[in-house]
């Protein structure tokens, strides 16, 4: 299988250590997959979709995701302000990690 991501380094080294720094937090992977499964999502939509979710931990959260170039934020000149998020090409880079998830909560799930 090849050399482990880990061995002979300290974990906070690690390919691992740096995509959980990323994607580490209560709701960003949520995040992640609200934005792989629906594409383009507006502000509310995505507070919708999460349900028991903070205005301010939302904001919170997709600010540090636009700050890690993994989610874009486009907003419109209009008004009402229409303010629309979906993922960089580096976030669609985590869309295969994403599916692996689901398909090991799938077949795992109690």
């Amino acid at each position: 299988m090849g050399n482990r991501c880990i061995a002979g380094e300290s974990l906070g080294t690690t390919g691992f250590s740096y995509t959980l720094s990323l994607i580490n937090g209560k709701y960003k992977m949520t995040i992640l997959y609200t934005l792989m499964e629906f594409k383009v999502v507006r502000f509310n939509e995505i507070k919708r979709y999460i349900g028991d979710i903070s205005y301010k931990t939302l904001s919170s959260a997709l600010k540090e995701l636009e700050k890690d170039q993994l989610v874009h934020r486009e907003e419109y000149p209009q008004i009402p302000p229409k303010v629309e998020y979906s993922l960089t090409e580096r976030g669609k880079s985590l869309i295969p990690i994403l599916d692996g998830m689901c398909e090991w909560g799938d077949k795992n799930r109690l």
